[in-house]
């Protein structure tokens, strides 16, 4: 049996990394494809991009059910029960006969992985001494972002041989093969179902944290801002000064080769010296490289850009769960993490919406400087609300358990 706040970050690579990047891989396959079967299924552009956008909410609004579910059965029971709905929604992503069931079934996936997500989140920062939390919570981060950057190549690969419903066979084949490695994955002692965590209700939870949400909480909703709006600026800027689809690609693909560079170094500074010393930094980087975007015009500043970007993004890996697991009490802490996931998925899908707002009134370039200047406030958020190295958090009220 596995001893909370013991546990070795190689001692839980095969239980723990290993299953999350067998995720994003499955991710990553179907992500390109998803408009693809919409638009087969006799939708409009329109329409795919509603049932694209459907994996955001079905995340978004799973966010504090999955804490919930977590408190009550378990991190690994939540985990395998979270790998048996993906797969059955894949299934009706593959069988669906009108557009609005694959809609439905897309927006089950995006349940899934919030539950998934939050269990390996709630699973860690229980499992994983303080001291080694933010290079446990930032390899996490990085190996699902690997699976992701990967998974469209594989995904490409079983679409040339099964065409485009072999995608979704490589993310059931992967959910599959990480459900297997779950059944060697332990439960924390004191955190499987009927244990007091769960017996501490969502609205005691929030109300003895209501400081903590609304000041790191709100510095984490601005990571997801200026993430988010990253992904919809390179396509849009590089299509805007002329550049083909394959450049655009191979621009994205060099900010996310940067990105994945990085979340091992900052995961160890952060335990070193600091949260504060890689959220600051990262959000810098991101701000300034989005504010840069204006001013590119050819493939080697936009690039330039880009991969600032990219290394900022990649800075931050892991950042939000870290603040997350950090904040949380004992007493609640899956629906504590439920609701400070929700804050940052609320920030995710605000990118691309204020993008788009303010490009429509002011110009593209306009919308542009508006994310990358919440980028800047996101970096002064986290000066003034992440608890300095030198000094301890405030303390936390605990909710008394019944």
């Amino acid at each position: 049996m596995t001893v909370a706040g013991t546990v070795s970050l190689r001692s839980v690579a095969p239980t723990v990394f290993l299953p999350s990047m067998l995720y994003g891989l499955g991710q990553g396959a179907i992500a390109p494809v998803i408009a693809l079967t919409a638009l087969d299924l006799g939708a409009g552009v329109g329409g795919a991009s509603v049932v694209v956008g459907a994996v955001g909410l079905g995340h978004l609004l799973a966010d504090i059910p999955a804490g919930q579910l977590t408190a009550r059965i378990g991190e690994r029971r939540a985990m395998l029960w979270a790998t048996l709905l993906v797969s059955a929604a894949l299934v009706v992503c593959v069988l669906a006969p009108a557009v609005w069931v694959l809609g439905v079934a897309v927006g089950l996936t995006g349940a899934a992985t919030a539950v998934w997500q939050l269990a390996r989140q709630a699973y860690l920062t229980e499992a994983v001494s303080p001291d080694m939390r933010a290079r446990a919570l930032s390899t996490l981060g990085g190996v699902q972002r690997i699976g992701t950057f990967a998974g469209p190549f594989l995904g490409a690969g079983a679409m040339a041989l099964g065409g485009t419903d072999a995608a979704y066979g490589v993310h059931i084949a992967a959910a599959a093969a990480g459900a297997l490695l779950l059944l060697f994955l332990p439960d924390v002692p004191g955190h499987g179902a009927g244990t007091s965590s769960a017996k501490v209700g969502l609205a005691d939870v929030v109300r003895s944290h209501r400081k903590v949400l609304l000041t790191v909480g709100t510095a984490a909703s601005f990571v997801g801002v200026v993430r988010a709006a990253r992904l919809a600026v390179i396509p849009i800027w590089g299509q805007s000064i002329g550049l083909d689809a394959s450049t655009t690609a191979l621009i994205f693909g060099l900010s996310s080769a940067v990105d994945m560079l990085l979340f091992y170094p900052a995961g160890k500074v952060m335990d070193r010296y600091g949260r504060m010393w890689v959220a600051v930094p990262a959000m810098l980087l991101m701000g300034l490289g989005l504010i840069a975007v204006p001013f590119t015009s050819g493939v080697v500043t936009f690039a330039l850009a880009a991969a600032l970007m990219g290394l900022g993004n990649g800075m931050s890996s892991g950042l939000v769960m870290v603040l997350g697991a950090d904040a949380s009490p004992s007493a609640g802490r899956a629906s504590f993490l439920g609701v400070f996931r929700l804050l940052a998925d609320l920030g995710l899908g605000a990118g691309p919406l204020l993008l788009g707002g303010v490009a429509a009134v002011a110009g593209l370039a306009s919308g542009v400087w508006f994310v990358g200047g919440v980028g800047l406030l996101g970096a002064v958020a986290m000066w003034r609300w992440v608890p300095r190295p030198d000094r301890a958090p405030e303390p936390r009220v605990e909710q008394p358990v019944p």
